[in-house]
This record gives C-alpha cells, sequence and structure tokens, in this order.
C-alpha cells in the first residue's frame, strides 16, 4: 500500500509541485494520473520510490517510511519498485537480454554487466520475463534494432525481472504511434491482473488512462482534484482536471496488433 499524508513538495526554485496531497493507493491497483503539463503528475510518481524528495507530510510504502531511508535501505527498498520512463533508458549497443538483466543483478560490476556475465538462473529469469511482454524472440538482438514499442517493452520486462510489487511508469507511451501505445498499454494492464503488481502511470492520453485504468487522479496545479473510478470521468470532471482548457477525449478506433 502507498499512503501519502499532506504531502507537499517544494523546490529549490520555488515551485511547489505538490500542495496537502492525501492519497491511498492499494495493492494490485491500475491507477492513470493525468493533467496539464507542470501539473504535478511525475513529481508525484517520482516521490514513491525518492527520485524526488518530499518536502512535507509523510509517504509511506508498505508501511516503510520512504523518508526514513538511510542510502544502503533506499537502494533494498527501490528493488521492489520497478521505473519505467518515456524515454526507455535502454543500453542500445548491447543486447535485449543484457538490457534486461542490467537492473535485475545489481551486485554485478558494470563492466561485467556490459560484457554478459550472467549466471545461467539470471539468464533463465531474464527470459522469462521478455516472454511475458511477447518479445522472447528478440532477446539476442541489439537494442537499438527495434522499435520504440519493442523498446518500451524491453524496459518492462527488465522491470518484471526485478520482481517489484510496484510499477512506475512516467509517460511510458508517449513518443509512440496509436497502435504500439495500445500494445504497450496491454502489456501493463495483463502484468497489472495477472501478478497483482500495483501499475501508476502518468499519462498525457486522456482516452488510453479512461480505457485502461480502474482508477483516475486529477492533478491541477500541484492538487488533487479528482480521485475515482475512471467510468465516473465526464466532461465536467475534465474541465476541473484541465482547468477548462480544451480536451478532446476519444476512443480508439485501432485495435491492438
Amino acid at each position: 500500500m502507498i499512503k501519502f499524508e499532506n504531502v507537499s513538495k517544494k523546490y529549490p526554485n520555488g515551485v511547489t509541485a505538490l500542495k496537502d496531497v492525501n492519497l491511498t493507493i492499494e495493492q494490485g491497483e491500475f491507477v492513470a494520473i493525468i493533467g496539464l503539463s507542470g501539473a504535478g503528475k511525475s513529481t508525484l510518481i517520482r516521490c514513491i520510490n525518492r527520485m524526488h524528495s518530499i518536502s512535507d507530510g509523510t509517504l509511506t510504502v508498505d508501511n516503510e517510511d520512504v523518508t526514513a531511508l538511510g542510502s544502503k535501505e533506499l537502494r533494498r527498498f527501490r528493488r521492489k519498485i520497478g521505473m519505467i520512463f518515456q524515454s526507455f533508458n535502454l543500453v542500445t549497443r548491447i543486447s535485449v537480454l543484457n538490457n534486461v538483466l542490467v537492473s535485475s543483478v545489481p551486485e554485478l560490476s558494470f563492466w561485467r554487466k556490459l560484457t554478459g556475465s550472467f549466471t545461467k538462473e539470471d539468464k533463465i529469469r531474464g527470459l522469462e520475463a521478455l516472454d511475458k511482454v511477447g518479445i522472447l524472440d528478440k532477446a539476442y538482438t541489439r537494442v537499438d534494432q527495434l522499435s520504440g514499442g519493442q523498446q518500451q517493452r524491453v524496459a518492462l520486462a527488465r522491470t518484471l525481472a526485478q520482481n517489484p510489487s510496484i510499477i512506475l511508469a512516467d509517460e511510458p507511451v508517449a513518443s509512440l504511434d496509436p497502435v504500439t501505445a495500445k500494445v504497450v498499454m496491454d502489456d501493463f494492464k495483463r502484468i497489472n491482473k495477472e501478478m497483482d503488481i500495483s501499475v501508476l502511470i502518468n499519462i498525457h492520453h486522456v482516452d488510453l488512462a479512461l480505457e485502461y485504468a480502474d482508477r483516475i487522479i486529477g492533478i491541477a496545479k500541484g492538487e488533487i482534484v479528482y480521485d475515482g473510478p475512471s467510468s465516473d470521468v465526464d466532461q465536467e470532471v475534465l474541465n476541473k482536471i484541465y482547468q477548462n482548457q480544451p480536451i478532446e477525449v476519444v476512443e480508439s478506433s485501432v485495435s491492438p496488433v
């Protein structure tokens, strides 16, 4: 369980990104976070694994106070939280499998990771993760030979190899075409349901948020202005989240491949 209690975040430049946020996210939920650019979506997600430290309040994950963790404890804590970025964050000159194993075997040196010095058990775990996202056949392909959608699925497999209980995704489909975006979102949804992994996605595509997430959190100027089922989101709610700026919400007519 993730719990924000009166959490605020103020950056050194004076910008307040989060204001008195109170949220409880139960294990196994699929949550989409929506709002205008600069509303605080990325900050909210990145506070959970302490990529950003909160300024005030209390933030706990599975009853563990995130702000109280020392450096060694923080590394251990982050092992159970997967992080997916828009830019994939892969090493493009090495194989897909080695990329999956880079994060899942943290005790190896950087150079041993680059040269593929992994155990048989490590490799089996990595191959199983690739199989879960449907790209096992690309295991020994260099990452720079893959499409954007395939690279994002490698990033997801890398996270799965950590055996996380939570996956945080910061605009994971922003750079993908509509068809590929739905394929990746299908992977997130299936993993959420089959593996009971909590998934929190910061996403600009409102139509995808409403289609895939069970729960929507809407942020405006650092404050939570909506928190509820995706089925209850209507134009009035969207106007509140997006400050009455035009926002087109459409059902995608493209079927995933």
